[in-house]
């Protein structure tokens, strides 16, 4: 029995050493990373986590999503980011993440799926409100516009974009009452704006 304690007690203390070691190296990965992107060597900041990479870990692929993105090399990043979202699905951060390198890639789609996603998690976000309404908008699916700038617009009723964007969807959706009434609104922030001088010149 003393034996067998002895033995389970030398297994603990080297399990400890090794996790122990497994951690300094860990971030010893990280620190050298943040190293490289500092003088924008993206590149070697991979490589350097390439070298401790789990696929289960959560803070190593959000990484390398981030550097990926850096580096220009969005299908990448964006492969990164969408295993960060799987380990951590009720995580907004990724989310946002995430938007930067589809933007690039210009895959609208999926930019607004990440909108929804993080509506799911937060739906007063006034920000995912707004640039999901500008893909409507975009679209000139106005009906859908009006639903997220109103929102935005509800959360923030004196912001310059809110105001705005919600003047000119109103105005197409043939609301010309409630689009001057923002275009005049917009005046207020904005004195002499063009685009809200240009609205109410169209409305008679």
């Amino acid at each position: 029995m003393k034996l067998f304690k002895k033995s389970l007690a030398v297994i603990i203390i080297l399990t400890a050493l090794n996790v122990k070691a497994q951690d300094k190296t860990l971030m010893n990965a990280f620190s050298q990373s943040y190293d490289y992107e500092a003088i924008k060597k993206y590149d070697a900041a991979i490589s350097s986590l390439n070298t401790v990479y789990n696929a289960t870990s959560y803070e190593i692929n959000l990484r390398l999503g981030w550097l990926n993105y850096a580096a220009g090399k969005n299908k990448e990043s964006v492969s990164f980011y969408q295993k960060a979202i799987s380990l951590m699905p009720a995580a907004s951060e990724p989310l946002w993440a995430i938007i930067n390198p589809l933007t690039k890639l210009e895959n609208w789609n999926e930019v607004e799926k990440t909108y929804l996603s993080i509506l799911k998690l937060d739906s007063k976000n006034s920000t995912a409100n707004y640039n999901l309404g500008l893909i409507y908008y975009y679209r000139k699916d106005y009906l859908n516009a009006k639903k997220y700038f109103d929102i935005s617009l509800n959360l923030y009723p004196f912001d310059y974009n809110n105001m705005l964007m919600s003047a000119w969807t109103n105005y197409f959706l043939g609301n010309k009452n409630e689009a001057k009434t923002l275009f005049n609104k917009v005046l207020l922030y904005s004195p002499n704006d063009k685009s809200a001088l240009e609205g109410l010149g169209l409305i008679k």
